[in-house]
């Protein structure tokens, strides 16, 4: 059923597929041990229910140089994809470095990227949105907040692209896509091994260095949890937030009078955001595995069972929203589960609402702007986003 979400009709809007998805029942069971989740409060539960997890890592006999793994043999994986107690331990270390007040200090800069990116666009008259300012933006400050050179950009963008396509479920995808991830995730570890072996050498207050010195009672991040979290904060920091800007966009342009409104009372923007993420959510699915037996919206679960979360239709619930599949940036408090849920929310979270706001002020102040062509959409699943949005300032 599901293979549905592969066709150009349910990648352009893949809502329509979910509300039938979501019709067979908020929890059902698609197959022997696989289930699917499409209700808001079932999602919500499940995702904070220490039953549901993502398993052991991996034991890798024979690692390649640039997998690393574990004193076990186990291949590193990024917290986001552990389970306590690895996941309560890197996550705790990850966090004294990349601190509340270091986003907070980073508002300045994404003020003046925002304001030069949208005025660049501006003197260029008609300009592609994803190319010129959505990319752009979060990659930058990703880069600078990390330490790592903006020269190397665009290999950053090729090997993101190749690691999110691979985060698509294993039956949604082909050989040669999990061939092209692995191989980007290996000169990832690759290059950051470089840099760690710099940054020891020469610290420079990046957040880099304070991944290389950060600890915690005398406990440290090994060589191999280094580099693993720094590509998961540059992946993460920045495709997320790319898509956000690239779907907030499209959701205005297709909602004039909310477009209006908007820029009309900018005050309204941090609420606009929290919208643009329920209702056009940057990531659409998440997988967990049950790791014993447990219950999900009343329903048996058996250890072992796998569960595809659909985020994008839970942020669609008519149980839980008013109109759902209205667009509107008065809706109060727009709960949703763009940024996850539980132990696994969304680290950087605040960051990537800062960078929204930010840019959607510098947007909407510049004055109308309209579509020029049909939207591109990325062809993936999981991560949710536009390939090419032309615009032109009015």
């Amino acid at each position: 059923m599901l293979e549905s979400l592969l066709t150009p009709e349910t990648r352009t809007d893949p809502y329509p597929f979910y509300r039938q998805v979501f019709d067979r029942g908020p929890v059902f069971a698609a197959a022997d041990g696989f289930f699917v989740v499409s209700g808001f409060e079932e999602a919500s539960s499940l995702l904070k229910n220490p039953a549901f997890g993502h398993g052991e890592p991996e034991v890798l006999p024979d690692p390649h140089e640039n997998e690393p793994v574990d004193e076990q043999g186990r291949v590193v994986r990024s917290f986001l994809a552990l389970d306590p107690p690895d996941h309560t331990r890197l996550r705790r270390l990850v966090s004294k470095a990349f601190t509340p007040r270091m986003v907070e200090q980073l508002a300045p800069r994404i003020e003046e990227l925002a304001k030069e990116l949208v005025s660049k666009a501006l003197e260029m008259g008609e300009f592609d949105l994803m190319t010129e300012i959505a990319k752009p933006l979060p990659v930058v400050v990703i880069s600078e907040l990390l330490g790592v050179p903006l020269a190397d950009r665009e290999r950053f963008e090729g090997w993101s692209h190749a690691m999110g396509r691979a985060l698509d479920p294993s039956f949604l995808i082909a050989k040669e896509t999990v061939a092209a991830a692995v191989a980007a995730r290996r000169e990832f570890v690759a290059y950051f091994r470089e840099l760690a072996k710099d940054r020891r050498k020469r610290p420079t207050g990046d957040l880099f260095s304070d991944l290389v010195s950060v600890s915690d009672e005398g406990d440290r991040l090994s060589e191999g949890e280094l580099v693993i979290t720094a590509m998961l904060l540059l992946v993460a920091g920045h495709e997320t937030t790319t898509n956000l800007i690239g779907n907030g966009v499209l959701a205005l342009l297709n909602h004039p009078e909310q477009h209006r409104k908007l820029a009309g009372d900018r005050s309204k923007i941090p609420n606009a955001v929290e919208e643009m993420l329920r209702y056009d959510s940057p990531v659409q699915l998440t997988t967990r595995l049950a790791l014993r037996d447990t219950t999900v919206g009343g329903q048996s679960v058996g250890e072992g069972a796998q569960a595809v979360v659909l985020l994008g239709a839970a942020s669609r619930d008519p149980r839980a929203y008013e109109d759902p599949d209205r667009f509107d940036v008065d809706r109060p408090s727009p709960r949703h589960l763009a940024l996850g849920q539980g132990i696994h929310f969304c680290l950087g979270a605040p960051l990537a609402r800062l960078e929204g706001r930010t840019l959607f002020e510098a947007l909407l102040g510049a004055g109308p702007f309209h579509r020029t062509a049909d939207p591109v959409w990325v062809k993936q699943v999981t991560l949710r986003g536009l390939e090419s949005l032309r615009l032109e300032f009015a």
